[in-house]
């Protein structure tokens, strides 16, 4: 059986390459060294937890997908993925990428969560934007684990509910656990807090609504899927900005960790946004495991000298 071993659900900002690695250190944005340190930080949530296999959430800037023909819910299944798109990198300075699949995997993904009630598209032709790039950049520079890649809806109403992604969140779950195979996943989700794109809020000083961006961070770090139910609807998410319904790919992120407090949390406060990072370890924490192995080991050295 599969061993899901983290669950990460995060924002994605195109720009943190460009601002933390290619400008230089005197041109830099303020934040950008307390930015950098807290993505190394949350990096090492990534790698203690040493998986084989990325189950990894994101969604498509319309880049391949638009309003003719937009996929609710959509999985890739090819050997290999052509990541970012020519104006990321003109715009974002962004690294292009060739991600290696798991054409198993996908099959076994796209199958399960079909026999759950999710009727996914599939794509054997599809390339990775910066949802998923993002993350790639900010857990996994190196980018040498192979990749199952899920895409969903966030643009292009009419969408899917929040209870929709939570119990696609749930399925996603399922389908891992129930892997015959002995490798470790980790499944990782970019999405947004409150964010404005090309309307009258973008550029602001903090993102749209700051007092939502920290309410909605309580909700997923307490697990509190019932109070998000409650209150997140697309009428409420477009109203803290008109890109705020990426909060819907963190949901289901939740619905994949189950409603648990999560291990790490943090956030920062940057122009235009707040960036958000969480990590759940499903089977335990394996920072906590390694440090009571250090300690037993350390006992039995005590004891047998």
């Amino acid at each position: 059986m599969a061993h899901l071993s983290a669950v990460l659900a995060t924002t994605h900002h195109p720009f943190f390459y460009k601002a933390t690695e290619l400008t230089p250190v005197e041109e830099q944005m303020p934040q950008a060294a307390e930015w950098k340190a807290k993505v190394e930080a949350y990096r090492e949530t990534f790698t203690a937890a040493e998986p084989d296999i990325l189950v990894m959430v994101g969604s498509d800037h319309f880049h391949q997908f638009f309003y003719d023909n937009y996929p609710t819910f959509l999985i890739g299944r090819q050997p290999r993925y052509d990541a970012t798109f020519y104006n990321e990198v003109r715009e974002f300075s962004m690294p292009t990428y060739e991600l290696e699949g798991h054409v198993e995997f996908s099959s076994y993904m796209l199958q399960g969560l079909l026999d759950r009630g999710f009727d996914f598209s599939v794509s054997s032709e599809l390339k990775i934007d910066h949802s998923i790039i993002c993350p790639i950049i900010t857990t996994r520079p190196q980018a040498d684990l192979p990749v199952v890649p899920i895409y969903t809806n966030i643009f292009a109403p009419p969408l899917p509910s929040p209870k929709r992604f939570y119990d696609l969140g749930r399925a996603i779950r399922e389908v891992i656990d129930a892997w015959p195979g002995d490798q470790r996943v980790a499944a990782i989700g970019s999405g947004h807090l409150s964010l404005e794109l090309g309307g009258p809020r973008m550029f602001g000083e903090h993102g749209p609504d700051p007092e939502w961006d920290l309410q909605a961070i309580e909700w997923l770090a307490t697990g509190d899927i019932e109070a998000i139910l409650e209150n997140v609807t697309w009428e409420s998410m477009v109203k803290s900005g008109n890109a705020t319904p990426g909060f819907l790919d963190l949901i289901l992120m939740l619905g994949i960790a189950g409603p648990e407090k999560a291990a790490y949390v943090d956030d920062l406060d940057l122009y235009h946004t707040r960036e958000m990072y969480m990590t759940w370890y499903p089977n335990g924490d394996p920072r906590e495991q390694a440090a009571a192995a250090d300690a037993s080991a350390e006992s039995r050295e005590a004891v047998s000298a």
